[in-house]
């Protein structure tokens, strides 16, 4: 099975503990793992797995060599995306930097998962309230 490279941008927050949680719950394949965050973050530990991870400052350069980027802040999501694209990682933004726009797919997984094919880079998702209702609204479509 592959192993990814995966970098988390907002690693110290609410949002980047839950992709921590989701990681380990499903088991995710990697290996290798960049805590990412704020120069007022950086240099924070965080267990994981039983190993300690130290969270370095988000730079233009910090997504070189990362296969998956999940990002968890706006104005950070904004900034460093196209960074983590041109260094050839896909992004996967959770913020809502890029739900308005049209070049950028937003994909529900239980609804549209063939709609992450026409990514260029970066795959957003809708807010937590719309992904409940299309979830819901779903079977009635089908």
């Amino acid at each position: 099975m592959k192993k990814y490279r995966v970098a988390i941008l907002g690693a110290t927050g609410a949002v980047g503990q839950e992709f921590l949680t989701l990681i380990e719950e499903r088991k995710f394949p990697f290996s290798e793992l960049r805590l990412l965050a704020s120069s007022r973050s950086a240099g924070k530990k965080i267990a994981f797995m039983g190993k300690e991870y130290t969270v370095q400052e988000t730079t233009p350069d910090s997504f070189e060599g990362i296969d998956i980027a999940l990002f968890a802040g706006g104005a950070a999501s904004k900034e460093f995306a196209p960074h983590a694209v041109k260094a050839g990682a896909i992004v996967i933004d959770n913020s809502s930097a890029f739900r308005m726009d049209p070049e950028v797919p937003l994909v529900v997984p239980e609804v549209n998962p063939e709609a992450i094919k026409a990514h260029k880079g970066i795959i957003a998702n809708p807010n937590c309230s719309t992904i409940i209702m299309v979830m819901g609204l779903k079977p009635l479509y089908d």
